[in-house]
């Protein structure tokens, strides 16, 4: 029976780190709804052309338009022993959604959610002290500062610092995923499949409890 794993965290919590190592350990395909945004708008897909046109017009993507590309993801060769989800579903009304699709056209069900978590105030250290230098070199104030602060080691231009990860844009993408994922959350932890995982330790570390987890899962 094909195997269903959606991946939860936060913004900086590195879930697309996890996720390619989940990938690889289980021999699923990683499936990133940013992706599969994207390689359906390049590609002039009809699902992508519609998704555009929403886009274009400020407007949210329907839930019913995500859902057909995930299900049309989900029916290639690749996906036939499962796959594992990033980015999808958001929502409690997207996972009740997708518990229909995969239950009608799958006969499945999402089997395990690993919840990354991490304190915000970690969150917003790890993504605030991001600087780059306009030739694309990234430099971290803690965790890989550069040798003079605000000149780039590389090439010696000077650093600046992305809006996306200036602290008031940072703190609004946590509240915001905190506020749709809550319901989410919930919703996964009454099926009794949600496993949270500290994500402040090293990356090492949390692949091998989110690894431990999907182990033990495996042998339900």
């Amino acid at each position: 029976m094909a195997t269903f794993i959606v991946l939860l965290g936060p913004p900086g919590a590195g879930k697309g780190t996890q996720a390619q190592i989940i990938s690889r350990s289980m021999n699923l395909p990683h499936i990133s709804t940013g992706d599969l945004f994207r390689e359906n708008i390049k590609n002039l897909t009809e699902l992508g052309k519609e998704a555009q046109t929403y886009m274009n017009q400020g407007q949210l993507v329907p839930d019913s338009l995500t859902i057909s590309m995930v299900k049309e993801r989900l029916s290639r060769s690749d996906c036939v022993n499962g796959a594992l989800l990033d980015g999808f579903p958001r929502t409690s009304a997207q996972a009740e959604a997708f518990d229909r699709m995969l239950l009608e056209t799958f006969k499945s069900k999402v089997d395990c959610v690993p919840c990354i978590e991490v304190e915000a105030d970690h969150l917003i250290e790890r993504l605030c002290g991001r600087w780059m230098c306009p030739n694309g070199h990234v430099f971290h104030t803690k965790f890989n500062p550069p040798k003079e602060s605000g000149v780039c080691d590389i090439c010696g231009s000077a650093l600046y610092q992305r809006d996306d990860d200036k602290i008031q844009t940072v703190s609004r993408r946590i509240a915001v995923y905190e506020a749709q994922t809550a319901p989410l959350i919930q919703y996964y932890e009454n099926q009794n499949v949600l496993y949270r995982i500290d994500g402040s330790q090293e990356i090492d570390s949390v692949s091998a409890d989110i690894l431990d987890v999907l182990k033990k899962f495996a042998k339900k």
